[in-house]
């Protein structure tokens, strides 16, 4: 059996949750096995999880699971897991997800392999593959203990329906009081999709000049519905909040398409990106490097090329 923790915070599930359950539920196939759901605490519509290849969906409730608490989740996923005689547990690589993973790994004395980005090779042994050297390169791992743990990459595979609601049934498992007590949750307020779940995404750098020229990036966004990013030099000095900045050292991103305005393209920036799908850079340097790693390149005055893009995508959304 394929068991997937599916991240619903707030009660909402997010398209992280769906992907990992469609991971699942195309790993079950592959070991000919079957596909299920858990959730822990709240989860509005449980059972659409059913949608993208669960057979069934579990739900854990309780107080101890209001806020999330890697040690608690953790005990909680892991004691599932060996009552339902889980083969692999399948986690989204988010920051929820490799905070669960190693505990995971440890608790069930299971091999891991963080940040999957294809199905498992089960046909002779079991075998998964991940990208490394920040995504130059890809490496194939064997894991041969019973039980395996896998996060797997956002935007790796499309969360494709495949089938109907499932039922849920609630799981009784034990629910370990936490150590940690939660006095406030502050999080990032926006309808945009988070960075590493974002399909779109526009980012600028130092060539906008101050972040009271950020308006034209935004516009863009918007008429895309896309989520905005920026490099690490706009984060440190403060032009941006720091959860926008990707690269190395900040958010790794795998968008459909990544547009970036005004940025270089340091090593650093461009092993945060080089997953994205489709690259268009805007730069008005020529030399600049981030053109030899970009699908498509502007080269041109970014507060001159944005304005017009953004102009062009809302004509052609209207007609």
């Amino acid at each position: 059996m394929v068991l997937v923790y599916a991240e619903s915070p707030n009660g909402q599930f997010k398209k992280a949750a769906f992907e990992a359950v469609a991971y699942g539920h195309l790993t079950a196939q592959a070991m000919g096995t079957t596909c299920v759901a858990l959730v822990l605490g709240k989860a509005d519509d449980a059972g659409q999880l059913g949608r993208y290849g669960a057979t069934r969906v579990y739900q854990v409730q309780h107080s101890h699971l209001a806020n999330f608490d890697s040690q608690v989740y953790a005990s909680v996923i892991a004691s599932a897991a060996q009552e339902l005689g889980t083969e692999v547990v399948v986690v989204s690589h988010s920051s929820t997800g490799k905070s669960l993973l190693g505990r995971l790994a440890v608790k069930l004395n299971a091999g891991s392999v963080a940040g999957a980005k294809s199905v498992p090779n089960s046909e002779s042994g079991f075998s998964v593959q991940k990208g490394v050297f920040s995504g130059k390169a890809t490496a194939t791992y064997a894991i041969s203990s019973a039980v395996k743990v896998l996060s797997v990459m956002g935007n790796s595979l499309p969360a494709t329906v495949v089938g109907d609601v499932a039922s849920v049934e609630v799981l009784d498992v034990a629910v370990p009081a936490p150590r940690v007590q939660v006095k406030e949750v502050k999080s990032v307020s926006s309808g945009k999709a988070p960075l590493p779940e974002a399909e779109l995404v526009v980012s600028a750098g130092r060539g906008l000049k101050g972040p009271e020229n950020w308006g034209i990036v935004e516009d863009l966004a918007d008429a895309l519905g896309a989520t905005t990013a920026c490099s690490r030099p706009v984060a440190d000095i403060g032009w941006r909040p720091h959860h926008e900045h990707v690269g190395q050292t900040g958010v790794a991103i795998r968008p459909n398409l990544y547009i970036a305005a005004g940025i270089s393209g340091a090593i650093q920036h461009l092993a945060g990106v080089n997953s994205s799908k489709v690259i268009v850079v805007i730069n008005k340097d020529p030399e600049a490097p981030f053109f030899k790693a970009a699908d498509y390149g502007v080269v041109g005055d970014a507060f001159e090329v944005l304005p017009r893009l953004t102009d062009a995508v809302k004509r052609f959304k209207n007609s």
